[in-house]
């Protein structure tokens, strides 16, 4: 029997129609790819090789567009630009991410071998945390239709914190994030070891159970990533209003998040206008949400809107100019660097 035929009437264009099924498949692809991730490679510590981390990377990225396909296909082509324009916006925003796990792998010092199941079980928990924060933004969103005019509001007010966390240049490793409410919450409920015992969470040292600091980093980056949710939930509902298509392409997005932590580990550095670009985004979509609440309310009546496939292509090249201007700006300082001084 053909899929089209187990499943009801298909989504118009103003309303997604999804089947239980649908998300019944989709938790059974997320736990799926996530155990075999534990079970295949990150359940042996290790550190990964670029070869390794490219390799999961293409094949979890493979994957999103697959799913992004079907939704295309199946749901119409008004759902499938808002699903790419979600996962495309996450991957970016996740840049911020691996900058701040940086920090914090380097505030516990998390061995190399180590840091993969660090990244994995804080993944999970962000996760959890982030299909919980969709469920209460569908609820306001759909409650609230003034609700737009505060999202779009905090977007500028964080766009605007990017903006002056890029003019103030190379930053000082601010360690105190990695110690968050959480990671104090933990250390005031259970017995700390004072040194890593293995990948071991848990030991028990004269007679009492401590948790290890591979325990309280994963705590650390599960709590960072619940601040970062208040920037990319919101993020995602400038783009749609369907659960289904935000919790998707966070999920998909964040299987490729621990890949990356590897692979670009080394080239933030050379991203120095990071900053600039990921204010660019989070102001468009602020400013994004603001005018389509406006129009709700008949206060913007004959301004301009973008549909999807305008603002997917507005962040693919804000993206591709950070990127490329970036590059352009770290090669120009490396060769002057390399100058002699002439002064000396």
């Amino acid at each position: 029997m053909a899929l089209s035929a187990m499943l009801p009437m298909a989504s118009t264009p103003e309303q997604m129609v999804v089947h239980t099924a649908e998300w019944a498949l989709l938790i059974v692809i997320v736990f799926g790819v996530f155990a075999f991730d534990l079970l295949s490679h990150v359940r042996k510590p290790h550190e990964p090789s670029m070869k390794e981390s490219a390799s999961y990377l293409a094949l979890y990225c493979f994957l999103a567009c697959v799913l992004g396909t079907y939704l295309w296909w199946r749901h119409g082509s008004t759902f499938g630009l808002e699903y790419f324009s979600v996962w495309g916006v996450e991957y970016s925003l996740s840049l911020d991410n691996i900058f701040v796990f940086i920090i914090i792998m380097g505030a516990f010092d998390v061995p190399k071998k180590l840091q993969q199941k660090v990244l994995f079980w804080g993944i999970v928990i962000a996760l959890v945390l982030r299909f919980v924060f969709i469920l209460l933004g569908k609820v306001i969103v759909s409650s609230l239709a003034w609700s737009f005019f505060i999202f779009g509001a905090f977007l500028l007010v964080t766009a605007l914190s990017q903006i002056r966390e890029g003019l103030r240049g190379e930053e000082d490793e601010d360690t105190s994030i990695a110690d968050n409410f959480l990671v104090r919450i933990a250390r005031n409920v259970f017995h700390v070891a004072e040194d890593y015992h293995g990948d071991k969470q848990v030991v028990k040292l004269q007679g009492k159970h401590h948790v290890t600091p591979l325990f309280l980093c994963i705590i650390a980056i599960g709590g960072i990533d619940l601040m970062f949710a208040l920037d990319s939930i919101p993020a995602s509902f400038g783009f749609t209003t369907e659960p289904f298509i935000i919790f998707a392409a966070n999920a998909f997005a964040l299987m490729g998040l621990r890949q990356m932590f590897f692979l670009v580990e080394g080239l933030l550095e050379k991203l120095v206008y990071l900053h600039f670009g990921l204010a660019a985004i989070l102001g468009f979509i602020g400013l994004k949400l603001i005018f389509e609440a406006a129009h709700h309310y008949g206060y913007a009546e004959g301004f301009f809107s973008f549909n999807s496939l305008q603002s997917l292509l507005v962040i693919v090249v804000i993206v591709v100019i950070t990127v490329i201007s970036s590059f352009i700006a770290s090669r120009v300082k490396s060769r002057k660097n390399a100058l002699p001084d002439r002064e000396q």
